[in-house]
């Protein structure tokens, strides 16, 4: 990682650019979501080189003038159009708006799940709660509540989830079964997605996923759909009550963007809890991405963001970590680090653990 390590290379005039571009973020951010939602990014993509004029959007769309216009306007000062002899093209950034799906999933995601909480970050962070989680629902933390989002919050929820996971499960299967686990044990295994990852590359593998009621209902249901529930099982828990039990004696124990759900104490607690139920020989493998690890700024960018979410809207304490703060985690729980892999799919980190002797 380079980047973070220096000054900037820029000049005054462009910085205070900069610092006006963060004071408007808010306007600019629901300006590209209303000309994706409108189709006029997709309209102008569409009218290629040749451009289209304000009129024919008019003509083609519902909006009025008006409201056509402050978008482009603004659309042109945020690089997403240009504009020449009064027809709008599709820049650069505005082509990966509509095209890119990391794009996509963090703007639905921001927009769905984060936008209204987001207000009440500054409250968050002196509280030391999820102040903003009140505009999902009434509850402590997002986690018991996510089977009852909306149902366009739910999908944008784990669209964005999925998407950064989903990434890395071609490359990861063949390094977690060149162990040749039995039986896999999938902490926090939400929807099920791994497991039915892991069944489909191996068709005598069983897995657990420990989680929630109301996840498990959702996970069984699918592993119903994908016919595995002979292979996949539920196991109710909640993990951060050391009075309920922890799965015993799996192969391979699987925390998959997980851990940074919790804070420091917490993860070691649970780390403690996972040593405690493991066998001499089990794995415990933690695939995370980590701000300090990413391959590109854009990544550490949303990666860094992200843990806001964690503090204004999923818990209060959580956060994506620093790995060094991680790997010294791993160690205090009583685990070393047999193997580090970076640059998984979309920036992930491979963890492979064992019990310390």
């Amino acid at each position: 990682m380079s980047f973070y390590q220096s000054p900037k290379s820029i000049s005054a005039y462009d910085a205070k650019f900069e610092a006006q571009k963060i004071a408007f973020a808010p306007v600019s951010f629901q300006v590209a979501r209303c000309l994706s939602q409108f189709g006029l990014l997709a309209q102008i993509d569409n009218a290629g080189e040749t451009g289209i004029s304000l009129t024919e959007l008019t003509n083609n769309n519902d909006l009025s003038e008006y409201a056509i216009h402050v978008l482009l306007d603004m659309g042109l000062s945020m690089g997403i159009f240009w504009c020449k002899d009064e027809l709008y093209r599709l820049d650069k950034t505005g082509y990966f708006l509509l095209h890119d799906d990391m794009a996509s999933k963090n703007l639905n995601f921001i927009h769905d799940v984060c936008y209204q909480g987001l207000f009440e970050l500054e409250a968050s962070l002196k509280q030391g709660n999820a102040a903003g989680l009140k505009h999902l629902g009434d509850w402590d933390t997002i986690y018991p509540g996510l089977s009852q989002l909306p149902e366009q919050t739910k999908r944008s929820w784990f669209e964005f989830d999925h998407y950064y996971s989903d990434h890395a499960f071609d490359s990861l299967l063949p390094m977690i079964f060149k162990s040749q686990p039995q039986h896999i044990v999938d902490v926090g295994g939400n929807t099920g997605k791994w497991a039915f990852a892991c069944t489909g590359y191996d068709a005598n593998v069983n897995v657990t996923i420990m989680d929630l009621p109301g996840q498990l209902a959702v996970a069984m249901e699918n592993a119903r759909n994908n016919m595995v529930d002979g292979r996949v099982f539920p196991f109710e828990t909640d993990l951060l009550d050391p009075s309920k039990p922890f799965f015993e004696g799996g192969d391979l124990y699987w925390m998959s963007q997980f851990l940074d759900c919790f804070s420091k104490q917490q993860i070691i607690t649970i780390l403690k809890r996972t040593v405690a139920a493991m066998k001499p020989n089990s794995e415990l493998c933690i695939l995370e991405t980590y701000w300090d690890r990413q391959p590109y700024e854009a990544g550490a960018y949303c990666v860094n963001a992200t843990s806001l979410y964690f503090t204004a809207i999923a818990n209060g304490y959580s956060r994506m970590y620093h790995s060094k703060d991680m790997l010294k985690m791993i160690s205090e729980a009583g685990l070393y680090v047999d193997e580090d892999i970076d640059n998984i799919g979309l920036g992930h980190t491979l963890l492979r653990c064992k019990v310390k002797p």
